[in-house]
């Protein structure tokens, strides 16, 4: 398996921080987010990551190069031109991703005790294009899921917008908060229609019909979304019972 590290955003929920600094390199109990991330992945036997970059990419480049890239292989996708969302990141990054592995994307601001090889049993075991990792937590954006976990839509619980694969359709058991870590199977890289910049959930949407887009409910202990400076202080007192 290898793995793409969603890096590129603004982080403007973390400013001032993020006033000088990429999101990627807010420490949180000593480590960067960006190193925590990388850490669990190498741990979990992944050895080539792509990383993307736009904000104040040259310090990113210059922390992967002072840590020798943590002992792998470790590539950039650069967006300083422009900064693509999910989608367009991870169409501009497939071909430093091509091959015949499953690809891990996870946001560089997610910490979380997910056993990655766990997710990935499952998704091979669902035959799965793409596997989006998801909760029960109380949010405004849910994925919708049937009774077999089989992705039937999208919804904005607070403005009541829904969207769905299949226009009038919408038939779901579960919604689910999405964790911001999913599997893609190579195939998905191909698959992938949008241009410039668009959000992996157009693309989730628009294979659906056809195609395993599935969830996996996470049931692990820890999850944290660390994009907000006031979450600072829980993530730090998580860090310091690791």
């Amino acid at each position: 398996m290898k793995a793409f590290i969603l890096s590129a955003g603004l982080g403007t929920r973390l400013r001032p921080l993020t006033d000088t600094l990429p999101k990627a390199l807010v420490r949180v109990g000593g480590k960067a987010l960006l190193q925590w991330n990388i850490e669990k992945m190498v741990g979990a036997g992944i050895r080539e990551i792509v990383v993307n970059i736009h904000h104040f990419p040259g310090q990113i480049r210059q922390f992967l190069e002072e840590n020798n890239h943590f002992g792998i292989d470790i590539h950039i996708s650069d967006e300083t031109e422009a900064i693509l969302d999910t989608g367009g990141g991870l169409k501009k990054a497939a071909p430093l991703l091509a091959g015949d592995e499953p690809v891990l994307v996870h946001n560089v601001d997610i910490l979380c005790n997910l056993d990655f090889n766990l997710l990935l049993q499952h998704h091979h075991s669902q035959n799965a294009l793409a596997t989006l990792v998801v909760r029960k937590r109380e949010t405004q954006r849910y994925f919708l899921f049937d009774s077999r976990m089989h992705l039937t839509g999208w919804t904005n619980a607070k403005t009541g917008e829904i969207r769905e694969p299949v226009p009038g359709i919408t038939l779901y058991s579960k919604m689910l908060a999405f964790s911001g870590i999913q599997i893609v199977d190579p195939r998905f890289l191909s698959l992938m229609s949008g241009s410039g910049k668009f959000s992996l959930i157009d693309t989730y949407l628009q294979l659906a019909p056809d195609h395993r887009i599935i969830g996996y409910e996470d049931h692990s202990s820890l999850w944290m979304d660390v994009g907000k400076a006031e979450q600072l202080a829980e993530v730090e007192k998580w860090c310091s019972y690791k």
